[in-house]
């Protein structure tokens, strides 16, 4: 029996992806897999997202940020892997 690893993924989503509902998209999918983190808007125009949880389930969420809501166009997602800290209860969206 295998035990399941959280780890935690610091994801930077470039493209129009502000303004087209992009947060709330990446909550909905993060919440329906059970992720905790938060996703917020950076100055700069791009999307910062904080995941942990397993692996497998933490690249779904990737899989799904690389397409977006219907209004965004998302140019890349660069995603560097940590240890998960545990700090999080949920995923929530944040200013």
């Amino acid at each position: 029996m295998s035990i399941k690893r959280k780890t935690r993924a610091q994801v930077t989503v470039r493209g129009i992806v502000q303004g087209v509902n992009y947060r709330w998209f990446t909550q909905r999918r993060a919440t329906d897999l059970r992720l905790t983190g938060f996703v917020r808007n950076v100055a700069d125009g791009s999307v910062q997202v904080t995941v942990e949880g397993e692996r497998e389930v933490i690249e779904q969420l990737l899989d799904a940020l690389r397409i977006g809501p219907s209004a965004a166009a998302v140019e890349s997602v660069q995603v560097e892997w940590h240890a998960s800290s545990g700090e999080f209860n949920r995923f929530e969206v944040r200013s």
